[in-house]
C-alpha cells in the first residue's frame, strides 16, 4: 500500500498520536506517496461527471489537502479557484502544484467566505467530521456559495454486510473510538459515519436541492447499482 518515499510505521504512529491539525502537517510532506490521496481515477470521474452539470466560474474545494481536488476545479472552472483547509503543512505542499490557486488557512466549520463560489468540491476529508457537524458543515457551504452554485462530492457505495471491507472499516472505527477514549488530542476519521440517507437529509435541512450521478467510468455492482455516486447539492 505504500511507497518506499511514504511515511515510516514510526511517522504514521505520530501522527496518529497527534490532533488532526498537527498530524497532517507532519504528513504533508509524504502524504502523496500514501494510499489516502484521492485516486487520480477517481478525480477523473468526478470531472466527467461534473462537466454536464456546469458551466461553473469560480470554485472551492474544502479540505483541499495537498491540493489533488484542485486539479478537477481547474478543469471544470473558467475562474480562479480556491483551496481551504487548516492545515499549513499541507497548503504548503499544495502551492507547489496549484501555484496559481488562492489557497487558504481556515477552519472548514468556520468558513470565512461570503457567497462567491459557483462550485464546491471535497474529497476523502467528510470523516473527519461526526455526524452532529453535518448540518454545521453543510450551513457553512452552501452560505459560501451563490445562488444556482453546486456542492459536488463522491459518495462511494457501501460495502456488502460480512465481506472483508466491511469488516476492516468496522475495525478501524471501532479502534479510533477506542484512541480518542483514551488519548488525547482527538484524531477524529471515521469510515461508517456517512450514511447517504443521513448526509442527504443534512443536505436538504442546509437548503439544498440534491440529485445523484452515477459515475460509470468507475463501474457497477453485480446488482448493477453503481460503484460510485456524485453527490449534487444545487443551492436554488
Amino acid at each position: 500500500m505504500f511507497t518506499p518515499q511514504g511515511p515510516s510505521f514510526r511517522e504514521l504512529a505520530v501522527q496518529a498520536l497527534s490532533s488532526v491539525e498537527h498530524g497532517y502537517d507532519l504528513l504533508a510532506t509524504k502524504f502523496d506517496a500514501t494510499p489516502f490521496r484521492t485516486s487520480d481515477r477517481l478525480l477523473a470521474a468526478v470531472t466527467e461527471t461534473l462537466g454536464p452539470l456546469g458551466p461553473f466560474a469560480s470554485g472551492l474545494d474544502l479540505c483541499c489537502g495537498t491540493g489533488a481536488g484542485l486539479s478537477v476545479l481547474e478543469a471544470v472552472c473558467t475562474d480562479r479557484v480556491t483551496g481551504v483547509d487548516f492545515s499549513t503543512g499541507m497548503l504548503a505542499r499544495a502551492r507547489t502544484d496549484h501555484p496559481t490557486a488562492a489557497l487558504v488557512r481556515a477552519d472548514a466549520l468556520r468558513l470565512p467566505f461570503s457567497p462567491v463560489f459557483d462550485l464546491a468540491v471535497s474529497f476523502g476529508a467528510f470523516g473527519h467530521f461526526l455526524p452532529r457537524d453535518r448540518p454545521l458543515l453543510f450551513a457553512q457551504l452552501h452560505a459560501s456559495l451563490r445562488p444556482g452554485g453546486l456542492l459536488a462530492f463522491p459518495q462511494p457505495a457501501p460495502p456488502r454486510v460480512g465481506s472483508r471491507l466491511y469488516w476492516t472499516l468496522w475495525a478501524f472505527d471501532a479502534g479510533m473510538r477506542v484512541r480518542n477514549t483514551l488519548w488525547h488530542p482527538r484524531f477524529d476519521m471515521y469510515y461508517r459515519t456517512w450514511p447517504l440517507a443521513d448526509v442527504l437529509h443534512d443536505l436538504r435541512g442546509a437548503g439544498f436541492e440534491v440529485t445523484l450521478h452515477p459515475m460509470e467510468s468507475l463501474g457497477r455492482q453485480e446488482n448493477g447499482s453503481p460503484l460510485c455516486r456524485l453527490v449534487a447539492a444545487r443551492k436554488p
